[in-house]
């Protein structure tokens, strides 16, 4: 984890990401019964489709030594998590959810730290002086047959009005803009917390490189991340947006999805919104 005394640099964001990930999941065990044949399918066609670039391509001895050697910077700043979450993640969101008939949903990304405290007053932890519009947000949690949810739960995070995020940067407090709601009888929330930023990706590290390379932007659109939950129910893991961010349709991550723009109105010093949740019964 970062100390007090770092900057938000790629190395130190990436080395907690990395660390988060081995903490928090179980990759290994979560695959364990997945026979021969599919791993040899699937490793054999992941390489096949790198042969195929290499042959279509002509790549040279100097274009595979530079990748190797990014490979090796990659691995040692801890940037996997990145690199996948933004660049390969949705693709894997999008067929894991393509049953679905409730709401979309879209990637986690590499920030999400579980068992965020109960909000106090249906209001995230923030700072005194946190910086930025504060933003009300109401719903409903319901069943795909329309019935609300009383056991609902809604994880919620996001970047500060800087892009950074508590716990992968330093100097903000631990569960800062990071806490789990819950229902009412009646299946409804209300959250208070403020309006999050678009930011860039770090670009001082390995994925900076790439980034500056391929001639890309780094640039995310601003999000409210969330986990929602409810007994019996699929967990829906999403990104809410703003409308008119210039990075709605160039998004780095390609997250975004029409369903999950959210329609802000202005209230008062800050907005509102109402977006509510539709989950799908387990199998």
């Amino acid at each position: 984890m970062t100390t007090t005394d770092e900057t938000a640099t790629a190395a130190a964001s990436g080395a907690s990401a990395t660390d988060r990930f081995r903490t928090d999941k179980s990759a290994y065990d979560a695959v364990k019964d997945v026979p021969e044949e599919r791993v040899d399918l699937l490793a054999r066609e992941v390489l096949n489709s790198i042969y195929d670039t290499i042959r279509r391509h002509k790549v040279t001895y100097d274009e595979y030594n530079a990748l190797k050697a990014w490979l090796i910077s990659v691995g040692e700043d801890g940037e996997w998590p990145l690199f996948l979450d933004v660049w390969v993640e949705h693709v894997v969101e999008e067929v894991a959810t393509d049953h679905r008939k409730g709401n979309k949903g879209t990637i986690e990304g590499p920030y999400y730290v579980p068992n965020a405290p109960d909000a106090v007053d249906n209001t995230i932890p923030m700072r005194d002086d946190e910086p930025g519009t504060p933003l009300l947000w109401t719903g409903t949690i319901t069943s795909v047959d329309g019935t609300p949810l009383p056991e609902g739960k809604i994880e919620l995070w996001h970047a500060d009005d800087d892009g950074l995020y508590s716990q992968f940067a330093p100097n903000i407090p631990e569960w800062n803009l990071r806490a789990t709601f819950h229902t009412d009888a009646d299946g409804k929330f209300e959250i208070h917390t403020m309006q999050p930023a678009p930011y860039q990706i770090p670009t001082d590290g390995s994925c900076g490189k790439l980034i500056a390379a391929a001639g890309w932007h780094a640039w995310r659109p601003a999000h409210l991340h969330v986990k929602v939950s409810a007994p019996g129910h699929e967990l829906l893991t999403a990104q809410l947006y703003f409308p008119g961010d210039p990075h709605n349709d160039d998004d780095i991550a390609d997250a975004v999805k029409p369903e999950l723009i959210l329609d802000p109105k202005p209230s008062g010093d800050g907005v509102t919104v109402d977006y509510s949740f539709v989950l799908d019964p387990e199998a």
